[in-house]
Order: structure tokens, then C-alpha cells, then sequence
């Protein structure tokens, strides 16, 4: 039997639209990125207050609940945006939130053994043989649905990229947790 592919399903939930397109625009950039952090705001609603926006947008950028990226610009490269989440507060307009953030994953005994050092363990884990390096985009609204997408750098392709609700759960919350007032 020759190779038989599984057929692609389109993604219809504007959520999920907005996590993947947030994650290519990401990805065009490449790696060794800093993390980002974007509103989601909706579509309708952005052009109601920017109308001149829409000769720019596709056809899924108006399907009916479509949600629009904004990136929060302004923060130096160097912000650890994660320590910064504690204090993000979106006004009542924003309906949720991306991160995009890269990390280095390594299997759990490789941190068996570590120096004390912060500095060197981090040395030790980024030689690591085993080490990956993924990309995570997790996105929230405001009501609490969420979704993650995960990129290896190693299979760094847009047909590779896992999703699922909960990836990376303590990020989830940390986003949730912008919402809340």
C-alpha cells in the first residue's frame, strides 16, 4: 500500500485562527527570539474603529467572530515579559491575549546532577545532548478558553506544529490571570 496521508481539516474557531496565524508571523522571524506578547481583539469591532484596515485583510480575517493580533510594541527586547505578566491588566476591549515565548526542553534526569550555579546549570541543560529548543504561542480569552501551539526548532516546519489547551498550563493561567480584575 503506498503512503496514504491523512486529509487536512480546516480550522474554523476564530481562536484558534488567530494562535495560528500569531504563530507563523512569529516564525517568520526565526529563532532566538525574545518573548512577544499581542492583543486579541475583534475583528469587527477593530474595524468599526479602523475601517481603513480592511482592504488589508483575507477573507478568514472577516469570517464572523475573527479575532485580530496586535503586537504589544514598545517593550525592550530584554523584558522578561513572563515576570511582566503579574502585572498586564487589558482594558475591556482586548477579548484575550498571545505569548510567544522559546525555551530549551530537556528530558527530566537530565537535571539530575546540576551545579548550583544558576548560570552553570543553565550551561550544562543548553549543552545538554537531548536538548530541544521549541517555540510555545498560548492564547487566552477573556472567558477562559485557551489553546497552545508548540514548534521544534528541529521539525520547524507549519505542518509540525502540535496544539492542544493545556501545553503549557502554568502559562495558560499566568495569561488567564491578565484578565482578571
Amino acid at each position: 500500500m503506498r503512503g496514504v496521508s491523512s486529509p487536512v481539516r480546516p480550522v474554523f474557531d476564530p481562536m484558534a485562527v488567530a494562535a495560528l496565524d500569531t504563530e507563523r508571523h512569529v516564525a517568520a522571524g526565526g529563532w532566538d527570539q525574545p518573548p512577544r506578547l499581542f492583543a486579541l481583539v475583534r475583528t469587527a469591532a477593530l474595524l468599526e474603529k479602523e475601517p481603513q484596515l480592511r482592504p488589508g485583510m483575507s477573507g478568514s480575517d472577516l469570517a464572523p467572530g475573527a479575532l485580530t493580533a496586535i503586537e504589544q510594541e514598545g517593550l525592550h527586547p530584554s523584558t522578561n515579559l513572563e515576570s511582566v505578566l503579574g502585572r498586564v491588566a487589558w482594558p475591556q476591549d482586548v477579548d484575550g491575549c498571545a505569548f510567544a515565548v522559546e525555551r530549551m526542553v530537556v528530558p527530566p534526569d537530565a537535571e539530575r546532577g546540576l551545579p548550583d550555579d544558576p548560570d552553570a546549570a543553565v550551561t550544562a541543560l543548553a549543552n545538554h545532548p537531548e536538548r530541544k529548543d521549541v517555540r510555545l504561542v498560548v492564547a487566552v480569552l477573556r472567558g477562559g478558553a485557551s489553546i497552545c501551539l508548540l514548534r521544534q526548532r528541529d521539525h520547524d516546519s507549519d505542518d509540525a506544529v502540535a496544539t492542544g489547551p493545556d501545553l503549557a498550563p502554568g502559562l495558560v493561567a499566568a495569561l488567564r490571570a491578565t484578565f482578571e480584575e
